[in-house]
Parts: structure tokens; C-alpha cells; sequence
């Protein structure tokens, strides 16, 4: 499976691709939600591992363009977040995200919200 981690925080993202790559999956970082957009423009994705709060593109804006521009393609698409208020819950179900993992996250929680359990 190919995973793409978004996250403008380097250590956030390392975490999760180590958990991943342990477990055969190809993993792709990107540390702002614009290379994210490139990225899914010019590759393939199964999963993207996306955060919310991010400078410029923000995880939300990601999800809502994936989805308007991907279509029934689109890849499944997993917030990772600190931000577990009920409104901004509410409004990443909004966006269209398939699975919210609150941060900190366990290997056993990203894998169950990616379906790879």
C-alpha cells in the first residue's frame, strides 16, 4: 500500500512512516499541504495520512480539494489531529475525512483508521 503522511512537523511524520515501512508499506512525506497536492497530482496514493493545522493549505482545504477533484478515486483519507474539540470534528466529518486519529496516536489506532488490520 502506498501511504502519503502530511504533516509540517518532520517528527510527526516520522513516527507513523517508521510504523508503516516496518510493515511493508511505501510511505511518502510531505511537510505542507500544497506539496501534498502536487504530490497526489502526479502519483498514486492508497491512504493519506493528513494534518489539520498547517501553514498555507491547511489539512481541511487538502481534503475538500481531493475530493471534489478525485472523485469515487479518491484515496482514503485519515486526519491526524490535536484538535479534538467537537466543532473542529464536526467540521473535518464535513470535509469528507474517512477516519480522525487524535494525536498522540498508537501503531494499533493508525492502522485500524488506514484499514490495514
Amino acid at each position: 500500500m502506498r501511504i502519503l503522511i502530511v504533516d509540517d512537523h518532520p517528527i510527526n511524520r516520522t513516527l507513523p512512516a517508521i510504523w508503516l515501512g516496518r510493515r511493508g508499506h511505501e510511505v511518502v512525506e510531505c511537510g505542507d499541504g500544497l506539496q501534498a497536492l502536487e504530490a497526489i497530482a502526479h502519483e498514486r496514493f492508497d491512504a493519506v495520512l493528513l494534518d489539520i493545522c498547517m501553514p498555507g493549505v491547511s489539512g481541511l482545504d487538502v481534503c475538500r480539494r481531493l475530493r471534489a477533484s478525485e472523485g469515487p478515486d479518491c484515496p482514503r483519507i485519515v486526519a491526524y489531529t490535536a484538535h479534538a474539540v467537537p466543532e473542529m470534528l464536526d467540521e473535518m466529518h464535513e470535509a469528507g475525512f474517512d477516519e480522525i486519529l487524535i494525536k498522540p496516536i498508537t501503531a494499533e489506532g493508525l492502522l485500524r483508521a488506514l484499514r490495514l488490520t
